[in-house]
């Protein structure tokens, strides 16, 4: 504990300290969001928009390198394909006649492909890797401010359609028979996600945001059935994976967003296999 506080304390090390800061932060919305996304099972979709995004970054670089729109940023162009994708495909999932599973692959595979193609004829070098996996330990204070509005923003979505939310994410066809217009509330859930993701993109990479809303929001759905509780636990154990992640990363010189997914999925792994030997042992005494 005392090598802990020595590290936090030490005037040098301001990047591990921002990036402590801004994984506790994070956790806010990655359990918050999570939740709704491992409780209505739609993961998939949480990759897809990810990758979406991808296009709008190349596209973003694009108009600014080469047609001098200088204001133009890559999170402005991945917030926009990400909110497009996410509609695009919460439309097909409400309404549309075609599979799901391959509007949603389409959209995954040309969201990817159209941003490499707009990398390969926008001059420069880009690190395409630090899209894809981040680098939590190069936090700014601004990114810190940004996740803290992102933070506020869910907190205060959630708070105010909880129960509607709840519902679009049990059972929408009751929800819509007790009045709930279920796909508005669903295109909303939709679009929560796609900001949560595109705004922690450029803090953390597109693997390590898909872990975080997942894994923990996984791990928590196995010790609880109330969606209040899930969040909760979700939270902590985001934190906990960042924490720790942080911790053993910088101890022995490990990539610090690799280590922290291993550690949550290798979290998920066990907590599973716990409960089917648990399971295995209670029918074996009957």
């Amino acid at each position: 504990m005392t090598d802990v506080l020595n590290l936090l304390t030490d005037p040098d090390l301001v990047f591990l300290r921002n990036a402590l800061m801004v994984g506790i932060l994070a956790s806010v919305s990655f359990g918050v969001i999570g939740t709704y996304v491992v409780t209505r099972r739609i993961s998939y979709l949480a990759g897809a928009i990810s990758h979406s995004a991808f296009g709008g970054i190349g596209a973003a670089l694009y108009m600014n390198k080469v047609l001098g729109f200088s204001f133009v940023q890559p999170i402005h162009g991945a917030i926009v394909s990400a909110l497009v994708a996410a509609v695009i495909m919460g439309l097909v999932s409400l309404y549309a006649g075609e599979r799901e599973d391959t509007v949603i692959g389409a959209i995954w595979a040309v969201g990817m492909a159209t941003g490499l193609l707009f990398i390969d004829i926008t001059p420069g070098y880009f690190e395409i890797s630090s899209f894809l996996f981040g680098d939590i330990l190069l936090i700014s204070s601004q990114d810190i401010v940004l996740v803290v509005v992102l933070d506020l923003v869910i907190l205060l979505i959630t708070t105010l359609f909880f129960n509607k939310l709840l519902a679009v994410c049990f059972d929408d066809e009751y929800a819509t028979l007790r009045g709930v217009n279920s796909g508005r509330y669903y295109i909303l859930l939709l679009c929560l996600t796609a900001l949560t993701i595109v705004l922690l993109v450029r803090i953390v990479g597109i693997v390590m945001v898909i872990a975080l809303l997942t894994l923990p929001s996984a791990i928590a759905g196995k010790f609880t059935s109330s969606m209040g509780r899930m969040m909760l636990l979700s939270i902590l154990l985001c934190m906990a994976f960042n924490g720790a992640g942080l911790g053993i990363s910088y101890s022995a010189s490990l990539s610090s967003g690799p280590t922290i997914i291993v550690l949550a999925g290798l979290t998920y792994l066990s907590v599973i296999a716990v409960q089917r030997l648990i399971s295995l042992v209670k029918n074996g005494s009957h």
